[in-house]
Formats: structure tokens, sequence, C-alpha cells
């Protein structure tokens, strides 16, 4: 176990590369640039000697293969650079957004697998009842609303009509600021997690050997613990790795639309004035969280089913 997490940890470095190169490039292509915005972004005329200042000073004035090459030496020392706005280290900055955006995402995932995974299970097993219709309903609904509709929904009934919650604003970590971008964010992982629920457990209850347990005399409590939940996790834990291991990306919106000091809110802010390097560390943690989530996935498969070889 422990030489396969340490090999699927050193494949990570590749993955990481390639990912800081396209972001580099892509950047470094992409027209305008820090010093535009700086200095009005082309709403008035640019001194020549100014723009040449500022790109010296953050070092923009070297060609694009000299930038790079020092890019990657940072990175290897585990530097992410200097942000251009503010002169700060992009790992302090970072550092002090990632636990609000950690928060946001890990509540948002609660949410979904505490609801998610039980409304499934139990429309699979009264397949065409009333429950099944509405679990069914709200799934397809869920994954066809988009966020940033149902968060201003959030906030005109709960925040604006009933008062009963805030509608923006860390307030230092408070459980009533979170409740309702935890929603926003967590609706749509959990009506897919319900869809995903409901039709793996209907797929193990429709096998042979599910079959072959009832006709033993298999108790419904006996058939759900050993024979259906054993064989449809596999299914489900895959599906809460790659919701959970995307969150922090799919949380920009939401961080943005409720004012959230998170990862997601910094990267906005910083692709608007251009500062390449806090857009390029804020997607290179943003892509790290995704690998090792796919890391424990696999580990959680082997534990889970003893079938599968981790090699």
């Amino acid at each position: 176990m422990g030489r396969y997490i340490l090999r699927r940890l050193l494949q990570m470095i590749p993955t990481l590369l390639a990912v800081a190169a396209l972001i580099f490039l892509i950047f470094s292509v992409l027209p305008g640039s820090f010093a535009g915005t700086m200095t009005g972004g082309g709403r008035r005329a640019l001194s020549p000697e100014l723009v040449a200042q500022i790109n010296a000073q953050f070092g923009l004035d070297k060609a694009l293969p000299v930038r790079f090459w020092d890019y990657l030496v940072r990175l290897v020392q585990f530097d992410l650079g200097t942000s251009f706005r503010t002169r700060e280290p992009v790992m302090d900055l970072i550092a002090a957004r990632i636990w609000p955006s950690l928060q946001l995402a890990l509540s948002a995932m609660a949410l979904a697998v505490t609801v998610g995974i039980p409304l499934g299970f139990l429309a699979a097993m009264r397949p065409g009842s009333l429950l099944d219709s509405i679990t069914m309903i709200g799934a397809v609904s869920g994954l066809s609303m988009p966020q940033f509709w149902l968060g201003l929904l959030l906030m005109y009934v709960f925040a604006l009509q009933l008062g009963w919650l805030p509608s923006f604003g860390y307030g230092e970590g408070r459980l009533r600021n979170l409740i309702l971008p935890a929603i926003a964010l967590g609706f749509a992982p959990l009506a897919l997690l319900a869809r995903t629920t409901r039709a793996g457990v209907l797929e193990v209850m429709a096998s042979d050997h599910i079959r072959t347990a009832m006709a033993k005399g298999a108790s419904p409590s006996q058939m759900v613990r050993w024979h259906v939940l054993r064989n449809v996790m596999v299914l489900i834990v895959t599906t809460m790795g790659l919701q959970i291991g995307s969150l922090l990306g799919q949380a920009l919106v939401i961080e943005k639309l409720f004012s959230w000091p998170g990862l997601g809110s910094l990267m906005v802010d910083s692709v608007a004035i251009r500062d390449i390097p806090v857009v390029q560390g804020t997607i290179l943690v943003i892509v790290l969280w995704f690998l090792v989530i796919n890391v424990l996935v696999d580990v959680i498969y082997a534990a889970i089913d003893p079938r599968i070889s981790l090699r």
C-alpha cells in the first residue's frame, strides 16, 4: 500500500508540471498586461517608459523561455512566486484563503452525502413510489439548475425575505454564514449522488446473486448490508471522489456570489488584474487537490472491495 501511494504521488509531478506549463503559456499569449490594469486598463494613454518600468520590475521584459525557466526553477523549490498586486508571496495568499475554501467544499460535500445517498437508496428500494418520483425530479432539477441562480434564490428567500441568514460574507467562519453557500454549492453533488446511488442499487438488486440470497431466505437487512451496500459502494465512492475533487474549482462562482474569501474569489480577482503568479498558484493548488483526492479514492477502493488490487 505504501509503495502504491508513493508511486501515485510521484506520478503527480509530471501532471503538475504539464498544468503549470499550460497555464504559463496561456497567460503569456493572452492580450493585456498587469501594467495596463495598473494604469487604467487602456482608458488613458500609457507612457512607454512607465510600461517598461513596470515590466522590468516584475520580470515581464525577459524573453518567454527565460521567464518560463525561472518559473519552473521556483516551482520545484515550492516557490509559487510573488503577487504583482500586493508583493506578498503567493504561498502566503493561498494559505490565508485555503481554509475558507475547504470549509465550503467539505460542508457542501457533507450535505450531499448525508442527504443524497440515503435519498437515492430509499428511492431504489421503492421504485415507482412517490418518494422515488420526487427524488428523481429533484435530482434532474439539481443537475440542471445553475449554481449562481440557486444561490440568488436562496439569498432572496432566506436572507432578504425571511431574514434568517446572512446573504454574504465570511463572518469569521460562523456557521450561519456558511449555510447558504454550502447549500448552493452542494445541491448539484447531492442530486448526482442521489441519482447515482439509485441507479447502482437498482442494478445490484437485479443481479443473480441477490435473487439467490433472497431465495435462500436472507432477511432484507442482511441482503442490504452484505450484498447491496458492499457492491454499490465502489460506484458511490467514485462519484464522491470526483465531486469533492472538483468542488474547489466549482466553488468559484459561489464564492464570488456570497463574497466568500476563498481560493475561487482570489483567482477571479487576480484574473481581472492579470496578477499571473496568483492565478497560476491557485490553479495548481486546485489541480493538486483533485489529484490527491483521486489517490485517496483508489486506496478506499481496496478497503471496500478486497478483489481490487493496488499495483
